[in-house]
């Protein structure tokens, strides 16, 4: 398989799928607070660590999008352009995030 053909990330597929996972939990977790009528401010800071659980995964990925997809395409000089404007796009979306 040529390098181009598969995401950044796929080295490190288990360890997203994992911390996916246990955001994933997080989310019933959240669920199982309001069902329980829990204290607003106890289901806010649950609310942030989940936040930031999902932050640490788009960074993770945009890290491995830089390194990988970006890197390979500036190097073949083959879709840089194209990769470096997807890299800044998906930047912009977490900052506003």
């Amino acid at each position: 398989m040529d390098v181009m053909d598969h995401p950044g990330y796929l080295n490190d597929k288990d360890d997203v799928l994992k911390r996916l996972r246990r955001i994933e939990g997080q989310a019933r977790g959240l669920q199982r607070m309001v069902e329980g009528e829990e204290y607003c401010i106890d289901i806010l800071t649950q609310v942030s660590a989940m936040t930031k659980a999902l932050q640490a995964v788009a960074l993770s990925l945009l890290d491995d999008h830089l390194a990988h997809c970006v890197k390979d395409a500036v190097a073949t000089g083959v879709g840089g352009e194209e990769k470096l404007t997807e890299a800044s796009a998906a930047i912009a979306r977490l900052v506003r995030s």
